[in-house]
């Protein structure tokens, strides 16, 4: 399954080890933010991307904490060489 150019870079960050955190009102999110390793944040995150990542099983919250990569995350994401 091919993925976009966008959700293909925020995969990479997740890969690497960044995060995605979520402030929620009345329990909707209404404000995500993504954070690289190094505690950078990254601007190329909206809702609608958050939702692709989402639906398609790429990225999941364990224990109400930061939003993460999963394993099916990681085949979608093709391999660089700074993928660590």
């Amino acid at each position: 399954m091919d993925i976009s150019r966008d959700e293909q870079r925020i995969l990479h960050l997740l890969a690497q080890g960044g995060r995605i955190e979520v402030i929620k009102q009345h329990k909707k999110i209404t404000e995500t933010t993504c954070f690289t390793r190094e505690g950078w944040r990254y601007g190329g995150l909206n809702l609608e991307l958050f939702g692709k990542l989402k639906r398609r099983r790429a990225i999941a919250s364990h224990k109400s904490g930061p939003y993460r990569i999963t394993r099916r995350g990681l085949e979608l994401v093709r391999s660089q060489l700074d993928n660590r």
